[in-house]
């Protein structure tokens, strides 16, 4: 009888607190939003560009659960008060509703032009750069690249930009195209290279990409640039669901686990993972509140 009652309790216990768990994660950390401020060291990086901060925002698939206009106004908000060098947006701005069963379209919870009115006033020393993630080639990039540009954001979706601090130390960053669009990695790595070889050895090289896992077309025998010394992605959410010990049980990369948050050293270079804002596919998040990730470089010291 005295076993029979403590499994009862143990196993009562145990669905209580399942059930609180998925509570939280529906009803109050999709709310969430938090700044969390990162330090990256970088091999061989200009020291005239140490200290260079930058603002990450990806996935923020508006619309989806608590991503409302005034959450994005509110990022804007938290951006402003950063005080950072310059603004990455790494893609996945909208986000898409089931399939209708008659026509098989999917349309978006919210409209590229109520998105871009709601981020508009974003400020930094440099300006506001954006790239195009996979949900935004399916609902129509030019779309929500002209909804960008509108409210003056940079949109480098194959194109790149040069920060110069001084006329004699600069910093480059290029935009490349979301990763469900390189089809033949060595045609994507071509490209790439197109871009940036002309300005080869004149600075430092960022890359901005919805997803890591476009660092194999851009890198090793595919390397675009020698000066490549950084890639700020997102994509993965940070697997969305974090559990204890265990970590994320499904990351929506083929590195698995690897690439799906924070400063990952491989490849022979350095990797940033934001975790992102929003959510896909199910609407929850677990251990993995919806940030602005605020990172530092700085050059590494040997």
């Amino acid at each position: 009888m005295i076993r029979i009652r403590t499994l009862t309790t143990v196993t009562l216990s145990s669905a209580l607190i399942g059930a609180l768990c998925l509570a939280y994660s529906y009803f109050i950390e999709p709310g969430r939003l938090v700044v969390n401020r990162y330090e990256m060291e970088v091999k061989d990086w200009n020291p005239a560009f140490n200290g260079f901060r930058v603002a990450l925002i990806s996935d923020i698939h508006a619309g989806s659960n608590d991503v409302s206009p005034s959450k994005l106004r509110e990022v804007v908000r938290l951006v402003n008060e950063q005080g950072v060098d310059a603004v990455f947006m790494l893609g996945d701005f909208v986000s898409q509703r089931r399939a209708n069963d008659q026509t098989q379209r999917r349309t978006v919870r919210m409209e590229p032009a109520e998105i871009a009115e709601n981020l508009k006033g974003m400020h930094s020393r440099f300006g506001v750069f954006a790239v195009l993630g996979n949900h935004d080639e399916w609902s129509g990039p030019g779309e929500v690249a002209a909804a960008l540009e509108s409210v003056g954001y940079n949109v480098l979706n194959g194109e790149m930009v040069e920060f110069d601090l001084d006329g004699r130390n600069r910093l480059r960053v290029l935009g490349l195209p979301d990763h469900t669009t390189i089809g033949i990695w060595k045609n994507y790595s071509g490209n790439a290279k197109r871009f940036v070889h002309p300005s080869d050895g004149t600075g430092d090289l960022i890359a901005l990409q919805h997803s890591p896992d476009a660092i194999p077309a851009i890198t090793g025998g595919l390397l675009i640039s020698p000066d490549l010394k950084v890639l700020f992605a997102g994509h993965t959410h940070g697997g969305q669901i974090r559990l204890p010990i265990l970590g994320p049980p499904v990351v929506p990369s083929m590195f698995g686990q690897k690439f799906a948050r924070g400063h990952v050293y491989d490849f022979g270079i350095d990797v940033f993972v934001t975790t992102g804002i929003g959510t896909s596919i199910l609407p929850f998040r677990f251990m993995v509140p919806p940030e602005i990730a605020v990172v530092t470089i700085r050059r590494k010291e040997e």
